[in-house]
């Protein structure tokens, strides 16, 4: 169906109504419940990637979508919600040189401190399908190959559940081997490819925990982490929200880790005193014996 959408009454028309109040409603309940900023601007982007539930529910227009959101059974619609209007496309290896740099600069030190018998964790924040996650370990295993021996985890969290089921699986489409370096096929895939994908080896899949997490609550994490990427989820944040990001990764970093951002996020904030930059978006918290930092030993 060609759907044609023009502003009339400060409305959008086209298939389905789309009022102010309707896009105020799910603006106010994306911002309270999963910190995204959506401003009038982004109405026709809200409407087109909505209208497509809309469709799937077999609603008449955006008034009942919104009805069905505020209700109990409304949950789970959230969810679908949160993943319509946020973009989950990622791929092995983005953004190459935060993991050049950590192949390079910080895996050896945590290599050989986890040999002395430290625990060593990393942080996949906002990891989308897991790709993210994955590369990490891989440049883990090429400083070690016996990384897997060690006590060294990856923690790899999204707030979306069919995010984390795809990245706990493991399986891409076969187009996805072609952002793998020749350097760590065998170490990702293995024998685990085939004509219709690939899926990643389990010395890869042993490394890294998954969870749902929204980083806009309470985290419930109670180690503190010597690297943390959460790249490319903060631009759909407010100033304030961001801002309140930084200084918590600053908090649940040890002194002296790293942090990875997206390459359009800038650190803001009161977080700005706790890091200095050492590369593009690579930033590391200052040495400090900060009284503030996790000393808990539970494990995630």
């Amino acid at each position: 169906m060609n759907i044609t959408l023009r502003k009339a009454a400060h409305n959008i028309v086209g298939e389905f109504a789309f009022t102010e109040r309707d896009f105020r409603m799910i603006a106010d309940l994306a911002r309270a419940k999963f910190g995204l900023d959506l401003q009038p601007s982004k109405k026709p982007l809200v409407y087109s990637r909505l209208a497509k539930r809309l469709r799937a529910l077999c609603l008449p227009d955006f008034e009942a979508y919104c009805l069905m959101l505020n209700e109990p059974s409304g949950d789970d619609e959230k969810k679908y919600l949160l993943s319509a209007l946020t973009t989950n496309v990622t791929h092995f290896f983005r953004e190459s040189h935060h993991f050049q740099y950590l192949k390079e600069m910080i895996a050896p030190g945590l290599c050989a401190a986890a040999q002395t018998g430290r625990k060593v964790r990393l942080w996949s924040a906002a990891c989308s399908a897991g790709q993210e996650a994955y590369s990490i370990a891989a440049a883990l295993c090429a400083v070690n190959p016996e990384v897997g021996k060690l006590d060294i985890r990856i923690l790899a969290t999204d707030i979306d559940p069919q995010m984390i089921a795809k990245a706990r699986a493991g399986r891409y489409s076969k187009d996805q081997i072609d952002a793998i370096p020749q350097e760590y096929r065998e170490t990702m895939l293995g024998s685990g490819h085939s004509q219709d994908g690939i899926h990643m080896s389990s010395k890869l899949r042993d490394m890294i925990s998954f969870a749902e997490l929204n980083l806009i609550e309470d985290w419930p994490m109670k180690r503190s982490f010597d690297v943390v990427f959460c790249r490319n989820a903060a631009i759909y944040f407010d100033k304030p929200t961001q801002s309140k990001l930084w200084q918590d990764f600053g908090r649940i970093l040890q002194p002296g880790g790293h942090l990875m951002i997206g390459h359009s996020e800038r650190l803001s904030g009161p977080a700005t005193v706790t890091f200095k930059s050492v590369g593009i978006t690579t930033y590391q918290k200052h040495p400090t014996n900060d009284a503030n930092r996790f000393k808990s030993e539970q494990e995630y």
